[in-house]
């Protein structure tokens, strides 16, 4: 049995999501909410609140024991990029990437 949260189309890059990712995998979820709340990182909030979402998405909708819950799998995906424009000197324009970023959470239960 498993409980799921997706984020998609999350404004922040992937790369900087996966640092932040790689600190909560295969760790209970209070010490990962203790992690996310301590790690001073952009995608922290981020994924402070899509591990709630995946806890309370556990309780409510599969019955699971929020106390053995731990994170079984956590991953992040490229999303659209957004294109823009930086004008640059002598009429050029250089183009700017804005990423985006699809986060999955996977919790299961402790045996």
């Amino acid at each position: 049995m498993e409980a799921r949260a997706y984020l998609r189309n999350a404004r922040i890059s992937p790369r900087k999501v996966q640092i932040v990712l790689d600190l909560i995998r295969n760790k209970p979820v209070d010490i990962a909410l203790a992690t996310l709340d301590l790690t001073p990182k952009a995608a922290s909030p981020l994924l402070e609140k899509l591990l709630k979402s995946a806890i309370a998405n556990a309780e409510n909708n599969h019955s699971m024991n929020k106390d053995n819950l731990y994170v079984a799998e956590c991953f992040v995906t490229a999303g659209p990029i957004m294109k823009r424009i930086m004008p640059r000197a002598q009429g050029r324009a250089y183009r700017i990437l804005k990423r985006t970023s699809h986060i999955t959470i996977v919790l299961k239960e402790e045996e």
